[in-house]
């Protein structure tokens, strides 16, 4: 066979392999949001440089917890949890220069204390307000005292 059919047949093969990919993303998100309570959501990982570290994500609502999964994964389970017990929300900042390119637009960049540390995650002000309201919010018969 000529070395231009193993390239077309290579070509073909990419694109499936692409469309494949692709199909498989849309799928995983409507499986992610068919309960609903999920949004755009991005978490930075590294705040070592400003701007930098940022991924774009999905974020949903389980009971107490706030599960946070990549965009471009196949992975069906969450990359982060996060209670919401063990969370508090510190501010809320308007993207550095260099975040507004990385981000989703129109999002609002937020601060959040965990046992683990810092975490700062990105959203709009539709998803904030949703946010606030379920991390204020507590499940019936919820302990008060502590």
């Amino acid at each position: 066979m000529p070395l231009w059919q193993w390239l077309l047949d290579a070509a073909g093969l990419l694109l499936v392999l692409v469309l494949l990919y692709g199909g498989l993303l849309v799928l995983r998100r409507r499986v992610l949001s068919r309960h609903g309570g999920t949004f755009e959501l991005s978490h930075r990982t590294a705040a070592a440089a400003p701007g930098k570290g940022w991924i774009l994500g999905l974020g949903r609502y389980s009971g107490d917890n706030l599960e946070w999964f990549r965009i471009f994964s196949l992975s069906p389970w969450p990359k982060h949890v996060w209670g919401r017990s063990r969370m508090s929300y510190d501010g809320r900042r308007e993207p550095a220069e260099g975040e507004r390119h990385v981000l989703y637009p129109g999002h609002v960049v937020i601060a959040c204390t965990t046992p683990d540390g810092k975490v700062e995650l990105a959203l709009s002000a539709e998803s904030l307000t949703g946010f606030q309201a379920w991390l204020e919010s507590h499940t019936p018969g919820t302990d008060w005292s502590r």
